[in-house]
């Protein structure tokens, strides 16, 4: 289960996208407070992440030792990457394993109260080891000082503004050295209001990172992407990795803190982009999934707002990559091109990561987003009319302050006509710092509960129901892991970690051996029966056999 999830967040045994702005936790602003009496436990720094394992030192190294813990989204994970890298290359042994690290470095989640407790239990966890501690990512960022002092335990909490620093930061820390707090900002002042004005402004931003020392010689903007260095270290082996187009947002919905602590929008060039895939793809990876903020912004800072269409077809077109999937599109920014690039380019998943967040038109308003139950209905029949077995998904809050009966209703409507593959159901709670906290027409909890309970039902229902609809269709599947004489995989419908999973068994017949698949292996299956939104299939043919995997 994902580190910001929680047992009544799901639908249909889903773990709803991780990063989300809201959670079943209805605590109130402000972080909570540390509890030992909570079961602490750094499990919690994971979900579905490969068994940890020791990445070699560099020639540099004095023996100390740092283990990386990740919460939260995918986009933490790419930032400890980055972090992992300009370690390794200052002498530090990383890891993913607490266990007898000389400094635990936390990167917490700080997005909802359910996260933000994950996070201080993983910290106080890490401190029971006898390691130093130290609190970086969304929470540190957002919290600061006041973290510091409200939590001894940690030695140092860092901003995102100390990661191009990391190792010296370190460095203090095992030498016993004080590290000061920073007092936190709204980072969306730190760059200018208009888009294409902010490329030359130095403000750090994670998953950005500008290379640190090598030996290679130096490369510039007109450096063909496959001389670029990268500034990345995978922290686990798996055939799936993300690939961060963009920091920060430039929307202001009335629930969500992010922009506040992640800033402004900054998108990452093409080249960029395209050097650190090759490199993921060299490293064994055929998935990559596109994350950000808001995908479907990209490139408006560059002068382009449409260059993810012009994006991906190049990075479909990398050696050794298979699937190219796009996540976190915004229904209002998601142009016609977009829509018909996702749909029909080779090699990239026809799978619409949309956020919704509600349908009925009066609570979109006071959200500050835009639509309604027939906008975003078009909007999912055009996907459709282009790839007919397209897979579609997303998140909604019950509970908004000012919902009434009839928007509930009005969502049932959608939900029951649009027939997502995976559906995430929130209910809402006041979150510190936004502007729903302090809006009026609360309703109350008990009300809150029975909304999204409902809700949550009817998802359960809707979303097995369109599981069964795939029966006996042909569906693509990307095989993740192999235990014993099980072989799990995902269909192009189906994201990592959210969206359920595709069971491969043994054909009576001819076909695929199961027994000789490795993880990155695509093959294609027939679906023969399912398991809630989960998915069993018999493998027909090899489509692409995971690269030097041993058979």
């Amino acid at each position: 289960m994902s580190a910001t999830s929680s047992d009544s967040s799901s639908a249909a045994r889903l773990t709803p996208r991780r990063d989300l702005e809201q959670s079943s936790d209805s605590s109130s602003a402000g972080y909570p407070a540390p509890r030992r009496d909570l079961e602490q436990s750094s499990d919690s720094s994971s979900s579905a992440r490969p068994a940890s394992r020791d990445l070699e030192p560099s020639p540099a190294a004095d023996g100390r030792r740092v283990a990386l813990l990740t919460l939260g989204c995918a986009r933490n994970e790419v930032d400890s990457e980055e972090l992992a890298a300009r370690l390794h290359a200052d002498g530090w042994q990383v890891t993913t394993d607490g266990e007898g690290a000389d400094v635990v470095v936390v990167n917490t989640c700080g997005f909802v109260a359910k996260a933000k407790q994950d996070s201080i239990q993983t910290l106080l966890a890490a401190a029971d080891t006898g390691a130093k501690v130290v609190a970086a990512g969304c929470m540190a960022e957002r919290y600061g000082r006041e973290l510091a002092d409200s939590l001894p335990e940690a030695q140092a909490v860092l901003s995102f503004d100390d990661y191009p620093d990391i190792s010296a930061r370190l460095t203090s820390v095992v030498n016993g050295e004080a590290v000061g707090a920073h007092t936190p900002r709204d980072r969306r002042e730190l760059l200018p209001l208009t888009p294409v004005a902010r490329r030359d402004r130095a403000v750090s931003l994670p998953g950005h990172g500008t290379p640190v020392r090598t030996e290679a010689p130096e490369t510039d903007a007109h450096t063909p992407a496959h001389l670029r260095q990268v500034l990345r270290r995978r922290l686990d082996t798996g055939p799936v990795a993300s690939l961060k187009l963009a920091s920060g947002c430039d929307r202001r919905c009335a629930f969500c803190a992010i922009p506040a602590f992640r800033g402004a929008f900054v998108s990452r060039t093409p080249d960029e982009l395209l050097a650190e895939a090759e490199w993921l793809a060299k490293t064994g990876v055929r998935e990559l999934v596109l994350v950000s903020e808001n995908s479907t912004s990209y490139g408006k800072d560059l002068g382009d707002p449409r260059a993810l269409e012009k994006l991906l077809p190049q990075l479909a077109a990398i050696d050794g990559i298979v699937r190219v999937r796009a996540s976190y599109l915004q229904p209002a920014e998601t142009r016609p091109g977009l829509v018909e690039a996702i749909a029909t380019t080779p090699g990239v998943a026809p799978y619409f990561d949309l956020s919704f967040q509600h349908s009925s038109e009066p609570v979109l308003r006071r959200m500050r987003r835009f639509g309604s139950t027939d906008r975003f209905l078009e909007l999912l029949a055009t996907a459709r009319e282009l790839a007919p077995e397209a897979g579609a998904r997303s998140n909604f809050i019950v509970g908004f302050p000012g919902e009434t009966r009839g928007d509930v209703e009005e969502l049932v409507r959608f939900l029951t006509a649009a027939r997502l593959d995976a559906i995430g159901v929130f209910d809402y709670s006041d979150e510190d710092g936004t502007e729903a906290a302090d809006l009026p027409g609360k309703v109350s909890a008990a009300t809150v509960k029975r909304r999204y309970d409902k809700i949550s039902a009817l998802a359960d229902e809707l979303c097995s129901q369109r599981a069964e609809d795939r029966l006996g269709s042909t569906v693509e599947v990307l095989v993740d892991a192999v235990d014993g004489g099980v072989v799990e995989g995902r269909a192009a419908h189906q994201a990592p970690e959210v969206d359920g999973s595709t069971t491969l068994v043994a054909p009576s017949g001819g076909g695929v051996d199961l027994a000789a698949l490795r993880p990155g292996d695509l093959v294609r299956a027939t679906v023969t029966g399912t398991e809630g939104v989960d998915l069993i299939a018999v493998p027909d043919e090899m489509i692409s056999a995971a690269p030097g995997a041993a058979r």
